[in-house]
């Protein structure tokens, strides 16, 4: 059965469906009356409910929700400065998790994720040196490390922050390296090792759960970039043959740990090769072009279908404004 998508439901629409608790907050009113709004979501998008009111709670309607619980979700789509909620009209019921699948209620990419591994294989196919070649199939041709990289996210909250996010920032990422080592007359087979292996940390990293995405121990102790180089590394010496020299090795980890670009964005080290300073703006442009593929959508930002966004919701893009436009130039959207 198709996901329901909630970002295309309109006012005085039905919804009884099986949605998971994104969030749930506790807020008052300007004159301390407390309330709850909770955020609903599944593979597709998610919605805010209206405000559950104290004597809603009193009735039990949240009784024993929990963020990460799916429940079944009955109301209709209502609107409140123009932006959609979802205004319960029954107590929130609990499902058993046992038997749900937790891809269909977090948020996924809209691709195959097949059309990502065609791209990325080709790119690795077509890579000249075969010492490069070889490292990076330590990884990218095996089975259960390709299963965890098209699974994880990118993010636990900004570009990408969904299934499969990972897969698609790094394929996006692969595309723009390539092409601008080549216009600067960098090693583009180099810079396109750098962007596969620039995020492999993230597997570790990141985790996986009914609440959502999360930081790993290792995640929160080392975090992705540094986890990503001594993955490289511990991955070489464990093999034991000598797959690359230790310059080439050093170079691979440059890569790796430089992406950030500086310091204080978790870069342990600034890029000092020019295919390090192509991987990190490639990194750059995939992660802030997300940002505003994603602020662009979102219509909370732009209250009453507005032509610019609001300021205050546009957190993903750091501007004072940005820009729906309301023409195209003969192209489809998307």
């Amino acid at each position: 059965m198709p996901q329901l998508n909630l970002s295309r439901l309109e006012f005085g629409d039905r919804v009884q469906h099986q949605l998971r608790v994104v969030e749930l907050a506790e807020k008052r009113t300007s004159n301390g009356d407390p309330f709850f709004i909770v955020t609903l979501g599944n593979a597709c998008s998610q919605i805010d409910s209206g405000p559950v009111w104290s004597d809603r709670i009193a009735e039990n309607w949240l009784d024993g929700v929990v963020r990460g619980d799916v429940v079944q979700a009955i109301g209709n789509i209502g609107l409140y400065r123009a932006r959609r909620q979802l205004v319960l009209s029954a107590p929130l019921r609990i499902l058993p998790r046992e038997e749900l699948r937790l891809e269909d209620f977090l948020p996924s990419i809209d691709r195959d994720p097949a059309e990502y591994w065609d791209i990325l294989d080709r790119f690795r196919s077509q890579i000249v040196p075969p010492t490069i070649r070889r490292v990076l199939d330590v990884f990218f041709a095996d089975d259960d490390f390709r299963g965890r990289f098209e699974r994880a996210p990118a993010s636990v909250g900004g570009h990408h922050c969904r299934l499969g996010g990972l897969l698609e920032h790094v394929t996006e990422v692969a595309a723009i390296a390539r092409q601008t080592a080549k216009a600067m007359r960098a090693n583009a087979d180099l810079a396109v090792a750098g962007a596969l292996l620039h995020d492999i940390g993230k597997v570790e990293a990141y985790s996986i759960s009914w609440e959502g995405f999360g930081r790993t121990r290792e995640g929160h102790l080392i975090e992705h970039v540094v986890l990503g180089c001594l993955m490289l590394d511990r991955k070489l010496r464990k093999l034991g043959e000598p797959f690359c020299s230790d310059e080439q090795s050093l170079e691979l980890q440059h890569l790796i740990l430089s992406h950030h670009g500086v310091l204080e964005f978790g870069s342990p080290v600034r890029p000092l090769t020019l295919e390090a300073e192509v991987l990190h703006w490639a990194d750059e442009a995939s992660a802030k072009g997300a940002s505003f593929r994603e602020a662009a959508a979102d219509d909370a930002a732009f209250p009453d279908n507005a032509e610019f966004g609001d300021k205050n919701k546009l957190w993903r893009v750091d501007r004072r404004a940005l820009w729906r436009k309301k023409h195209n130039w003969g192209m489809p959207e998307g």
